[in-house]
């Protein structure tokens, strides 16, 4: 994570003037696909609680705006559809800011700095550069970045609702790698030490939370509350806390 690129991002939208939140609702639902640590994953103590460094987040927004927050889990291919039907309120789902995503949806500021990793069998010496990826067999989380990214190196790609499926589907030999994002890349790789991650030189892609575009003043709210995070240093507590 580059700092001083998030540092000018929330100095942008301070000098926005942006406002606070509007009419007052008693519950903030926020939709999230938990299979993505360290951002937003199951466990904690009962071993079925939605945690993570989005999930934070998202409690102190939904506190800032006078509300009791409310985590829907679902598929992450289905987020923007039941962000724009009304289901759920706001996406905290480690979602890259795209044009495609932003002619459906409106962002927040971006809050978090990641990149494309490849993983790999730890006996897989093939990859090297970008060029090495051409007609490889990817598997991809359903909707994500990767998913997108992919179609640019191989017609050979299988998507799956979670990582974890992905990473079974490379460890099992049913495909080539998974194109995945840093963090969650690096979790996975920690409890299975018979991958390896390889970095190549992807492109930087940022994180934001996406708000219907019919909710401006939520907008503003959850902006508002990146700023007062990151100017009061909870921002960069939940960065050490969650994002060794």
């Amino acid at each position: 994570m580059k700092k001083s690129m998030l540092l000018g991002c929330f100095a942008f939208i301070t000098a926005l003037g942006l406002t606070g939140c509007g009419k007052p609702q008693d519950v903030l639902v926020v939709g999230t696909n938990a299979s993505f640590p360290p951002f937003e994953y199951v466990g904690g103590t009962s071993g079925d609680e939605i945690k993570g460094f989005d999930i934070d987040l998202a409690r102190q927004i939904a506190k800032d705006a006078g509300k009791t927050l409310k985590i829907e889990n679902m598929k992450f291919d289905s987020l923007i559809v039941a962000l724009n039907s009304g289901k759920i309120d706001f996406i905290a789902s480690g979602m890259t800011i795209t044009p495609e995503r932003e002619a459906s949806v409106n962002f927040s500021a971006p809050y978090y700095e990641a990149t494309q990793v490849v993983l790999v069998n730890k006996d897989d010496d093939s990859i090297h550069t970008i060029e090495d990826l051409t007609g490889k067999h990817f598997a991809v989380q359903l909707g994500s970045t990767a998913d997108m990214m992919a179609k640019q190196y191989t017609q050979e790609i299988t998507a799956f609702n979670t990582g974890f499926e992905a990473i079974m589907e490379l460890k099992n030999g049913k495909v080539d790698l998974v194109l995945f994002d840093s963090e969650p890349a690096a979790n996975y790789l920690e409890k299975n030490p018979d991958l390896k991650l390889i970095n190549l030189a992807f492109p930087p892609e940022f994180y934001g939370f996406a708000v219907a575009k019919t909710q401006p003043e939520l907008l503003s709210s959850i902006n508002n509350t990146l700023i007062k995070m990151n100017k009061n240093g909870e921002y960069q507590a939940l960065v050490s806390q969650h994002i060794k």
